[in-house]
């Protein structure tokens, strides 16, 4: 199994064997369903297709009734296709949870990151801004500064760090160890921080040697 799909519950702390405390990020993973396994032979590669978080149906449109119906599962919030190299049986409906990872393991979670809506340099781009307040430098703390020259080129060139939106993209975070695994509640902690606010859905993926 490559992967699972999960929800971010929060972060927490541990103490280690020699008495450190390790911010940790507590992880709903799974249960997630098989709702299509795709083969080289009908679809050109190998893949599986994981939902998870269960919808209303008055939510889901006809096609998505009709593809989780094939698959014998009510409708899901989350699909997610992870591709599949591993000599595997899957079948439609099947049920996989956090049991696929084990304490130790090395994972890499995808995420998307708070939005921060319209920001400045200093906050987007980390600039310094003028850092002095005197000789004239009146409110010009946190301002951006240069943006090119004059006769030549006449523009601003394409990629300038500027002021704008911030935040809302995918994010990924390698390597990080699983801590603990706690099968009952399919939670799983992982040391470190991940994207993403609370509640918000996340990809692990297990790495493979």
């Amino acid at each position: 199994m490559a992967g699972i799909i999960g929800k971010k519950i929060g972060m927490t702390s541990v103490f280690s064997v020699e008495g450190k405390n390790i911010p940790c990020t507590v992880i709903e993973a799974g249960p997630c369903v098989v709702t299509q396994v795709k083969t080289e032979e009908t679809d050109g590669y190998n893949a599986l297709q994981l939902a998870y978080g269960d919808k209303k149906e008055k939510h889901a449109t006809k096609a998505e009734f009709g593809h989780f119906k094939k698959a014998g599962v009510t409708p899901k919030r989350k699909v997610v296709e992870f591709r599949n190299t591993y000599q595997e049986a899957f079948e439609l409906g099947q049920e996989i949870d956090v049991n696929v990872f084990h304490e130790n393991d090395f994972v890499d979670v995808v995420g998307v990151s708070k939005g921060k809506g319209f920001q400045g340099v200093v906050k987007r781009h980390n600039f310094k801004g003028v850092n002095d307040a005197t000789h004239g430098q009146h409110n010009r703390l946190r301002a951006p500064g240069s943006i090119g020259a004059s006769s030549w080129p006449s523009r601003v060139f394409k990629g300038m760090r500027m002021a704008g939106r911030d935040g809302g993209k995918t994010i990924t975070i390698e390597n990080l160890q699983v801590i603990k695994i706690i099968a009952e509640k399919n939670l799983i902690v992982v040391k470190g921080s991940v994207p993403g606010a609370k509640g918000s859905y996340l990809i692990i993926r297990k790495q493979w040697n």
